[in-house]
């Protein structure tokens, strides 16, 4: 994984870990966790396909107990649907369809961070030639 897609999870947490308990906190944890399953596609450390089958389960299964706002939830759940598909396109196409939803609800230095994360991901998938199937 690049250097500049780990500080863009980075800038995630910071901002998580400011944030006092409730639906912004919540919803930052939920992106976070997205922000890391995308990463987790890209290479050069790719998580096997079972292993990113395993963590998307469990981050759908966790999004259904936090409180969230109804656009960042879509949203989520798009991406997630998205994320399913296991490749490096699907990160980078995930990540762009969380960048108004999160503008919106979380604010602009999330949308920001978003926004980056995916032009990361596009561009590391186009440098490195990364095979677009599942399983790479």
């Amino acid at each position: 994984m690049s250097d500049t897609f780990a500080r863009q999870e980075t800038a995630l947490s910071d901002m998580l870990h400011a944030a006092v308990r409730g639906p912004r906190r919540n919803g930052l944890f939920a992106v976070w966790l997205v922000l890391r399953a995308c990463g987790d596609l890209l290479p050069p450390n790719r998580v096997s396909d079972r292993g990113h089958r395993q963590r998307i389960a469990n981050i759908a299964g966790r999004l259904h107990s936090l409180s969230l706002p109804a656009p960042l939830r879509k949203a989520l759940a798009g991406s997630i649907h998205q994320l399913s598909e296991g490749t490096a396109a699907a990160a980078s196409i995930a990540l762009r369809q969380l960048v108004a939803p999160v503008g919106e609800t979380l604010g602009p230095a999330s949308a920001d961070a978003i926004a980056r994360a995916a032009r990361i991901a596009g561009e590391v998938r186009r440098r490195t030639g990364w095979m677009e199937t599942a399983g790479g």
